[in-house]
């Protein structure tokens, strides 16, 4: 098939390279600072359990031109979502009108932007569960596990985008598989504010219990708002909160599967706040916080860290801090 990933970021140039790899003939829609040293040294990918793949720059096509999208069997959005509007514009100009779209964006909103801006073309949400942080010029590294997985519908996408180190499943439940992400994925601020890697933060138990905290009080909104959560992970997600909550050892022995991550891990939103970028807590704890206005259902701590988070905190600190702010 012929892609085009609009969006060469962390997951787009991981994701893209791994496609690429499978025999795809696959564009990157981005930016120079981000394209130029894949033109100069290809596009190297590497995960967790020891994967290694360059893609030489050859087998890629690399532009800052949206009318690349004009030759797109399928369009893969993987912007941030303050630029899903800009790029759903660039869609609906260039893409050829048959090609499905595809986001593999986090939150909630970027489908819905998608289809009111593309009303008449196959428009999918999408859920991407792992974690990819950039390691070296030119390099990706998915860093925690998972399974990607879209929206049902025509054509068999799973089938066709799914490759051995990048399995794809469709869903007819995507709207529940999406909340059950961003439940998840509301660590990525606590993380970010934490300075600890994944791996340190899950196994401090002060840690764990805010964020099964933080975790518990979205959950209770989503059931106010009547939202059903599909668990992204082998938990289902009423358990997760009481499991993460154990003693250290306990919790180690019960959810080894959580530890399956690398040693180095940080969340996205960490190396957002590091690098002074904009970070994506509007659409993880802002839509809980809007959906707990709209059902009168208190969110102390999900809007505490998402101050934190605008006010450009960026720590180290440390769980009683926070809950020390929720309290006052």
């Amino acid at each position: 098939m012929k892609l085009v990933i609009a969006g060469a970021g962390s997951i787009g140039c991981y994701c893209g390279g791994l496609l690429a790899d499978a025999g795809h003939d696959v564009t990157l829609l981005g930016r120079a600072r981000v394209l130029d040293p894949i033109r100069q040294n290809g596009l190297t990918v590497t995960n967790y359990s020891g994967l290694q793949c360059t893609i030489p720059a050859s087998r890629l096509t690399l532009t800052e031109d949206p009318v690349c999208l004009a030759g797109a069997d399928l369009v893969i959005v993987t912007v941030k979502s303050g630029a899903t509007a800009d790029m759903a514009g660039l869609i609906a100009a260039h893409a050829p009108p048959t090609a499905p779209v595809v986001s593999w964006q986090n939150g909630m909103e970027n489908a819905r932007m998608l289809r009111e801006t593309l009303p008449d073309r196959d428009v999918r949400a999408g859920m991407v569960p792992f974690n990819v942080v950039p390691t070296g010029t030119a390099t990706w590294h998915r860093a925690t596990s998972g399974d990607i997985v879209i929206q049902s519908g025509p054509g068999a996408l799973d089938r066709h985008l799914s490759t051995p180190d990048l399995p794809v499943t469709e869903s007819d439940r995507i709207e529940a598989v999406q909340w059950g992400k961003l439940v998840i994925n509301l660590n990525n601020a606590l993380n970010a504010l934490s300075c600890l890697t994944l791996r340190e933060q899950l196994l401090n138990r002060g840690w764990r219990c805010l964020m099964a905290d933080q975790m518990a009080e979205a959950l209770r909104v989503l059931a106010a708002a009547g939202h059903p959560v599909a668990s992204t992970t082998p938990l289902p997600a009423w358990m997760t909160p009481l499991v993460l909550r154990l003693p250290t050892p306990l919790f180690s022995r019960i959810a080894a599967r959580m530890l399956t991550i690398d040693p180095a891990a940080r969340t996205s939103m960490a190396y957002d706040l590091d690098a002074g970028r904009p970070t994506e807590i509007d659409s993880l704890q802002g839509e809980i916080i809007r959906l707990g206005r709209d059902t009168n259902s208190p969110t102390p701590i999900c809007a505490r860290v998402a101050a934190l988070i605008a006010e450009g905190e960026k720590g180290p600190l440390t769980p009683d801090q926070i809950r020390a702010a929720v309290a006052g």
